[in-house]
């Protein structure tokens, strides 16, 4: 271990949790004020739910409404709690592209000159990404309802997102990773790009998946997307809950307990 990681650790360790969570609030306030100066950076949150909504309802609500047994109506019931899943996962890729601009302006050297909690820095971004994800959530439902959404459970909906929440918390932690790693953002998007693309097609999140091939439906049954999908669906729409709850739970503890360590100690290492 290098004299700049012991001296790191070291100065980690001297930081109580009183310091450490002063450090993060006034580094999740420099992150929104980013994001006022910079409105643009939300385009994403306000414009994904919204053109996603509105393609799969109306392009595929027809079709695969009719088979689940109903019509477009049936469809907006079976796709919006997975758009839900679907928020978590796409708009995690946020934080590790900010991460590693953040390394190429040279702001983070700044940061790690600081007496500050080496941890802050990172719980700050994934506080904040979890603040857009959760606007993001709010415009869904906005378009949601206007395009003929019942919502029969409230409670059940500020459960399912609580539960997007705690996954894209988890999934927040690989995205770090990959921006600490990788050399810059463009290449933090391409990774991301692949992780992303089979984990949400290859799910129930769009579409059942009794009518996909059999190697594929394996796939899915150990994809966290569906069961966090179908456990949204049984808590805001109605049905079983119990296993996919506790699957997904399951998936967010074992990829936290395994990427956040080695995220911050990445973080910590990085020249």
């Amino acid at each position: 271990m290098s004299a700049a990681t012991l001296t790191a650790t070291e100065a980690d360790a001297r930081i109580p949790l009183r310091g450490h969570l002063r450090h993060t609030g006034a580094l999740v306030r420099r992150n929104l004020l980013w994001i006022r100066q910079d409105p643009e950076s939300m385009f994403d949150a306000i414009l994904m739910p919204v053109v996603f909504t509105l393609l799969f309802v109306y392009v595929f609500g027809g079709s695969i409404g009719q088979a689940l047994g109903g019509r477009q109506d049936g469809y907006v019931q079976y796709v919006i709690p997975g758009m839900i899943a679907m928020m978590s996962m796409t708009l995690s890729q946020g934080v590790g592209t900010g991460f590693s601009q953040d390394f190429n302006s040279g702001v983070m050297d700044r940061f790690r000159s600081l007496p500050i909690g080496r941890g802050s820095v990172l719980f700050a971004k994934i506080s904040v990404e979890l603040l857009r994800m959760l606007f993001a959530t709010t415009v869904l439902m906005i378009v949601a309802l206007l395009v003929g959404f019942d919502i029969n459970h409230w409670a059940g909906l500020f459960a399912a997102v609580g539960l997007s929440a705690v996954f894209a918390s988890s999934i927040m932690w690989v995205f770090l990773t990959l921006g600490v790693i990788l050399k810059n953002a463009q290449s933090v998007q391409a990774m991301g790009f692949l992780v992303l693309f089979p984990l949400q097609f290859g799910s129930s999140i769009f579409a059942p998946t009794n009518s996909m091939p059999g190697w594929l439906q394996h796939f899915t049954d150990y994809n966290p997307l569906s069961t966090l999908a179908d456990a949204a669906r049984g808590l805001m729409v109605g049905g079983p809950v119990a296993h996919d709850l506790w699957v997904t739970l399951g998936w967010s503890a074992a990829i936290t307990a395994v990427a956040a360590p080695y995220a911050i100690h990445k973080f910590r290492t990085k020249n």
